[in-house]
């Protein structure tokens, strides 16, 4: 016969599981020292950018991520941590994340997890120094755009010098 507690945390390791499987973006954050206020406040922040955390013990954090296949990510689990997962923008939930930990210097960003590639804690930072996803398209819009401006400026430079010509012959001839 099972215990309640083996129950309860086979009910998390599912669920994390479930949470996990397939997610984009994977963060590990440490906490420690944090009031629940600020905890709320992170979550409400990370629901804005369509994330999600959840706060699990390490042991069920470890076996869920040996189960879905990421070992490697079992090296960020250490101390009370909170996984932080999403199919959003990873820049804006990277974001928000180093803005948590530069609010609260007992907290730390352990790494993650960006499409099954492993980030360092320092890869993280990089990715949320990084401009916006509408900034980017921006940028590429104005590089697509660019050459045809330019084209379009260069051929009516050819009609206008035409035009002028026209209407300097036009004015000598009235004199």
């Amino acid at each position: 016969m099972t215990k309640i507690g083996q129950l309860y945390r086979q009910g998390l390791e599912s669920q994390l599981k479930k949470n996990l499987d397939k997610k984009d973006n994977i963060f590990v954050l440490r906490y420690s020292g944090v009031p629940s206020p600020d905890m709320s406040d992170l979550r409400k922040e990370l629901k804005r950018h369509g994330a999600r955390m959840m706060v699990v013990r390490n042991t069920v954090a470890r076996r869920t991520l040996k189960n879905i296949k990421l070992d490697k990510a079992e090296e960020f689990i250490s101390g009370p941590v909170a996984v932080v997962y999403s199919d959003s923008d990873a820049v804006d939930v990277s974001r928000a994340l180093m803005k948590f930990v530069k609010a609260h210097e007992t907290s730390q960003l352990q790494g993650g997890l960006l499409q099954e590639s492993f980030l360092s804690a320092d890869d993280v930072k990089r990715l949320s120094s990084l401009p916006t996803r509408d900034v980017l398209l921006s940028m590429l819009l104005s590089a697509i755009q660019s050459p045809i401006s330019s084209l379009a400026y260069v051929l009516s430079a050819k009609t206008r010098e035409l035009l002028y010509t026209l209407k300097q012959i036009a004015d000598k001839k009235k004199t």
